[in-house]
């Protein structure tokens, strides 16, 4: 039985690994969508969701049936527990991914000269984090995984000062408005993947160490900060 039930995660972890490696090729897509203006890419990532979506709900599936047949307990338990809550997390990348597509298509036919933030690095930035938390996921690395958790403030401090300057290139430029609300909801797709990003890095940890540290990371901001916020 225990040979039988290590076979199947092993099963499951490759399935998660596959669904991992797609989202994160869509993200790219997604990505090089917006830089180039690109309509048809934009297409094709939206299209590959559906992808995605089959593919969750197999990891879903199988997750399920071995709570149900094996009955796992200590790291295995922890372990199909947190694929559960990966698969989930790597599904709404994609749906994000697919946001961003959206948006590069309603762009593809504006000039875009006036980029109100720095997109590529911003994306760039995000990106990493995806990858390092598939990589932490890949070699079962705690380290790895906690260094995603900490990158994340860098991507909301980005996306906080994205708020701000497109509030002001609204103001100054009304007649571009739907614009700079595209941009505005890039980087507000961009900032929740990194949210994914560091909740799958949290579940890595809590995979190899059994430690929940959710909530750890960062301090609760005082409600005079909250009201600079969108």
């Amino acid at each position: 039985m225990a040979l039988h039930l290590q076979t199947e995660i092993g099963k499951l972890k490759k399935k998660l690994l596959m669904l991992s490696a797609m989202v994160e090729t869509n993200l790219s897509k997604s990505v090089d969508a917006v830089v180039r203006c690109d309509a048809d890419l934009a297409k094709k990532v939206i299209k590959l969701d559906e992808d995605i979506d089959i593919h969750e709900i197999d990891v879903e599936e199988e997750c399920l049936k071995i709570l149900a047949l094996h009955q796992p307990v200590a790291i295995d338990l922890r372990f199909v527990i947190s694929a559960l809550k990966i698969n989930n997390d790597l599904e709404r990348i994609g749906d994000l991914t697919t946001n961003i597509a959206y948006r590069s298509m309603k762009m593809s036919k504006e000039s875009m000269t006036d980029v109100p933030f720095d997109f590529e690095t911003m994306a760039e930035k995000t990106r990493h984090m995806l990858k390092k938390a598939i990589d932490a996921l890949i070699n079962m690395d705690a380290s790895l995984a906690h260094e995603v958790c900490r990158d994340d403030d860098e991507i909301d401090n980005m996306n906080r000062e994205t708020f701000h300057v497109t509030r002001k290139k609204i103001r100054d430029n009304p007649e571009m408005v739907e614009y700079y609300l595209n941009w505005r909801s890039i980087s507000k797709h961009l900032e929740r993947i990194a949210d994914y990003a560091t909740n799958i890095a949290e579940d890595i940890i809590y995979m190899i160490e059994g430690v929940i540290i959710r909530h750890s990371y960062g301090e609760i901001e005082s409600d005079s900060e909250l009201s600079t916020k969108e």
